[in-house]
């Protein structure tokens, strides 16, 4: 389940999106509920993210949290730990060596 970095992180990193872990901040920016807050759990199962903010108070009394899908919200600030800076690192290498796309010089070759 992967999210797109907020404007400033894609700068310093050189990496367009991650996948979405459980401390990371996020904003919310498209749907009804355009909060930002940090991120509590992941449910894969539902492919859902809920943020700490995001509940719903039932009749009863009872707050049950409100999922929300990765795609509509954008990571403001990253849980940096080794593996995640070398898969930061991986795609920045990646991303810099080109897409694949062959110049006019490879195919007149």
């Amino acid at each position: 389940m992967s999210a797109s970095l907020s404007k400033e992180l894609r700068k310093k990193y050189g990496v367009r999106s991650v996948p979405i872990r459980r401390d990371d901040e996020v904003m919310v920016v498209r749907g009804q509920h355009k909060v930002s807050g940090k991120v509590t759990s992941c449910y894969r199962r539902k492919y859902v993210i809920h943020i700490e903010k995001l509940t719903l108070d039932k009749p009863n009394g009872q707050s049950v949290n409100i999922g929300i899908h990765p795609s509509n919200c954008v990571i403001t600030k990253l849980k940096i730990d080794k593996d995640r800076l070398a898969l930061l690192n991986r795609k920045r290498a990646g991303a810099e060596a080109g897409k694949g796309k062959l110049s006019q010089q490879d195919v007149q070759a």
